[in-house]
This record gives structure tokens, C-alpha cells and sequence, in this order.
């Protein structure tokens, strides 16, 4: 017994800084971390209190609950959809191969864990949804190799990353993306902000700057938070299912099935998909054109057609991806109900809670610190409402008009919001949800790898909005 403390004791010691906290916050949330379902049920019961305690009546918080409910419905099922798109292209058989010779690539756990870090981020500047799919069948490609005993909880968490670092820098953010297309911004909003094309967002020379940093600082602290082999969580030790369903088998098939393995119905739906593409890309800005999260959908479901081939292996992996959004589909109706009972349920003085919040951080901001006040502020209230675009619809507004009265750069202003929202996404599991389905794990699994992650990025993404504020003039509103 002697020998086993002291041998725990010593590995204790030869633990390094980020290890330690990464494994002291794993070993905690194992046993006390929530399932999503209950973390977003908690957050439901509490904005209520919150609503009532500033004021709001019963009925009018109940009312706002209702009604927002099903708020949030059509940004759920474009996001399903990018989700869907994200997963066809992931698991088609050119991207397959492609994940196996990749996962032969590292020679070391740690260097295995920090490759599939820069996977995901890079991946999560084009399409979140490829990046969280593709790493997270990257993982298990890396799992299933012998004698590497890579940490399973580390690799996962690395897999999320893209989600928790960089994705709303990238051309998948719904706050640039809103703010790039009149016809998905609400007249309120319009006429405070205009219309702010990319070229003014995520591709300011300052927030590309600010996600190569994020990259190189992410890939550090993984390398470091990531356990030796012989202090690993292995699959095989988490009781994780690593084999792979057998597809499109050779089985004898109906005359009438013949089109469901035929290239043929796919190439005619390219080639109409393609040509209605080719004419957004030549009649409009091509930065306007990709920006549009519809037109963004059916490039990648196209892509994830055209990959997969033949309208059965495309139908297969459909219908694969449809459980890992069983939480997003479950719970974004209570993250709209969230955001409703904070707008939509005034107290006596007429305000809302989200009022108040707002009121509260503003006071406190001028054109100086506008940045990091703000950046704080949408990070604190990403705990509560985890959406991207949803959120930026609450927020917008307020944030925007005093963005406007204290001079602010209306572009860096959604930069802002960008790298503030990926904040809370490191230890929130909404958006964890689909890439645990895929790895056949909890969120306490991964959370104690990405809250160290947090404690470096909180203060770095901070300082970072403050000084590259500094940079920016302020540009008034373009109204279309």
C-alpha cells in the first residue's frame, strides 16, 4: 500500500504544469459534470429565477419560454445541415483513406493529440461541422493504433478545438455571415449596423493575425496537457467501441435498386447544383455569395455527393450523422427559450434581464475598452445561450449601437463577438454534442482538457480584442 501511494505521489511530481490541471479537472468532472441535456435544463431554470428576480411576472416568463421554444428552428435545421454536409464529406471514401494515412503520420501520443489540434483548427476555418467530424474519426483512427497508447480524453478534446478556438474566424461564423447579408438581418439591426461584407470581419488583417495566434498557443498547451503513455485513458481503457460499420456491401441487389448505386442520378444533381453555384459565384461578389449559409449548405452537400459517389453510400452516411445531432436537435429549443425569457419578459420598469446584463457591462466601457468589456460580457452570456447566430441576434443591437455612440469599428465589433463565442464553447457541451456522439464518450471526458485550454485562452483572446482595437478606425454603416 506504501509503494502505491508513493508511486502515485511520484507521478504527481513528474506531472507538468497544464497536465495537472488538465487531469485534476478530468478526474473532478467524471464524477460531478452533468450530462448537456441537464447542464442546459439547469441553465433554463436559472434565467427564469434570474427574469423574476429582476422583475419579470410568472406569466410573462412563462410566455417568453413558450414562445421561444421553437425560436430557433430554422437556424437549427441550417446548422443540422452544415452538420450533415460536414459529416457526408468527412466519411466518404477518399476522405477515409485520406484520415488513415494521416493517422499514420505521428510517431508519439503527444504529437498524435497536438496533429489532430491542427487539424481541427485548420479544418474549423472552413466548415466547423468537417472539422469536428473529420478529426473526431481522426481520433479513432489514431486509437485503433497498437502501441501507441494515446490518451483518448487529450486526442477528443484536441478533436474540439476548431469549435473552442477558432470556427467563428472563420467562414463559418453566423455572426459575419448575418451581418454580410441583408436579407437575414432583421430591419432593427439594419438600420443601426448596415450591411459589413467579410472583407471588414474575418478578413481583417488583425482577427486572421489573432486565429494564427490562437493556432500556435492552442498546439502548446495541448502538447503540454496531454498525459505520458503510462498515465494514458486509452479507448480500450474507457470501454470505447472503435470498430467500423461494414458499408455498401456486395449483396445481391433488386433490379429496382439499381439507381441507388449508380453515379448517374449524382452527377445530374452536381451538375444542376453546379450551375447554380457558378451563376452565384459570377453574378455576385464571391465573398457575398459564400457568406450565405444556404449557399454555403448546398456547396457542401453537393461536395459530400459528388465524394460519396453513388446515392446509396450518400444516403448511408446521412443517416449515420443523423445521431450525432439527437442533442442539438433536443436541447437548441431550450437554448431559444433561454434567449426569449432574457428579451422577452420585461420587469416592472420595462426592462429586460438581458437589459440589465447589457446596462451593466456598457457603464462600465468606453472606446478604449469597449473590446474586452464586451468581449467579457458575450462570453459570460455564451454559458446561458450557446449559438452563434441565435445569440448574435440578442446581442447585436445593443452591443451594435453602442458600438456606434462610442466610435467603435463596426467590423472589429463582430470580431469581438467572434472570438468571445468560442469561449464558452470550451467547458459549455452543447456544441460538443455531435463529436461525443461520434467518439462514444461524455463531455466530462474531455471538459478537464479544455477548461486548461480556457485558462490560457480567456486572457490571451482579451488582450488580444483590447490591442487590435487600437488599429481600427471607425467606418459608418453602409445601408444597402
Amino acid at each position: 500500500m506504501k509503494e502505491s501511494v508513493l508511486h502515485r505521489d511520484t507521478l504527481k511530481e513528474d506531472l507538468g504544469f497544464f497536465e495537472r490541471i488538465a487531469v485534476s479537472v478530468s478526474n473532478w468532472s467524471e464524477r460531478w459534470f452533468p450530462d448537456s441535456y441537464v447542464f442546459a435544463a439547469l441553465a433554463v431554470i436559472l434565467v427564469a429565477v434570474c427574469a423574476l428576480a429582476s422583475g419579470a411576472s410568472v406569466k410573462s416568463v412563462a410566455g417568453a419560454f413558450g414562445d421561444g421554444y421553437w425560436s430557433l428552428i430554422p437556424f437549427t435545421m441550417q446548422l443540422s445541415f452544415v452538420a450533415i454536409s460536414g459529416y457526408v464529406c468527412a466519411v466518404s471514401p477518399m476522405a477515409s483513406r485520406l484520415i488513415e494515412k494521416l493517422a499514420a503520420l505521428p510517431r508519439s501520443a503527444r504529437a498524435a493529440v497536438t496533429f489532430v489540434a491542427l487539424v481541427s483548427m485548420a479544418l474549423s476555418l472552413v466548415n466547423w461541422a468537417i472539422s469536428m467530424v473529420f478529426s473526431s474519426l481522426l481520433v479513432r483512427a489514431l486509437a485503433r493504433r497498437t502501441g501507441l497508447r494515446m490518451d483518448y480524453r487529450a486526442a477528443s478534446a484536441a478533436a474540439y478545438l476548431g469549435m473552442g478556438a477558432t470556427w467563428a474566424l472563420g467562414l463559418t461564423s453566423a455572426a459575419a455571415q448575418i451581418q454580410a447579408n441583408p436579407a437575414s438581418l432583421p430591419k432593427s439591426l439594419l438600420d443601426i449596423t448596415g450591411i459589413i461584407p467579410f472583407a471588414q470581419t474575418i478578413f481583417l488583417w488583425q482577427s486572421m493575425t489573432m486565429a494564427v495566434v490562437l493556432i500556435v498557443v492552442s498546439l502548446l498547451v495541448a502538447w503540454f496537457s496531454t498525459p505520458a503513455p503510462e498515465r494514458a485513458h486509452t479507448a480500450q481503457d474507457m470501454g470505447v467501441d472503435l470498430s467500423e460499420p461494414v458499408t455498401d456491401t456486395k449483396s445481391e441487389r433488386r433490379p429496382g435498386e439499381w439507381l441507388e448505386h449508380s453515379p448517374v442520378l449524382t452527377l445530374l444533381m452536381v451538375a444542376l447544383g453546379g450551375i447554380w453555384l457558378f451563376n452565384e459565384f459570377t453574378t455576385k461578389d464571391p465573398l457575398y455569395a459564400i457568406s450565405s449559409l444556404n449557399t454555403y449548405n448546398i456547396l457542401f452537400l453537393m461536395l459530400g455527393m459528388l465524394l460519396c459517389w453513388r446515392p446509396r453510400r450518400f444516403l448511408d452516411a446521412v443517416a449515420k450523422s443523423v445521431p450525432s445531432l439527437a442533442g442539438m436537435l433536443i436541447q437548441f429549443p431550450l437554448y431559444g427559450a433561454i434567449a426569449f425569457m432574457m428579451t422577452k419578459a420585461p420587469g416592472i420598469d420595462g426592462a429586460t434581464l438581458s437589459h440589465h446584463i447589457a446596462a451593466a457591462f456598457v457603464t462600465v466601457a468606453d472606446s478604449n475598452t469597449f473590446a474586452p468589456v464586451m468581449g467579457a460580457y458575450s462570453a459570460v452570456l455564451g454559458f446561458l445561450i450557446p449559438s452563434g447566430g441565435g445569440k448574435w441576434i440578442i446581442e447585436a443591437p445593443y452591443v451594435m449601437q453602442a458600438a456606434n455612440e462610442l466610435k467603435v469599428n463596426l467590423g472589429w465589433a463582430v470580431q469581438v463577438y467572434n472570438a468571445a463565442e468560442a469561449l464558452p464553447n470550451l467547458i459549455n457541451p452543447f456544441w460538443m454534442l455531435p463529436m461525443l456522439g461520434i467518439l462514444g464518450i461524455k463531455a466530462r471526458d474531455v471538459v478537464g482538457f479544455t477548461f486548461t485550454q480556457l485558462l490560457v485562452h480567456a486572457p490571451l483572446v482579451l488582450l488580444m480584442l483590447w490591442g487590435f482595437s487600437m488599429t481600427l478606425d471607425y467606418v459608418a454603416p453602409v445601408m444597402p
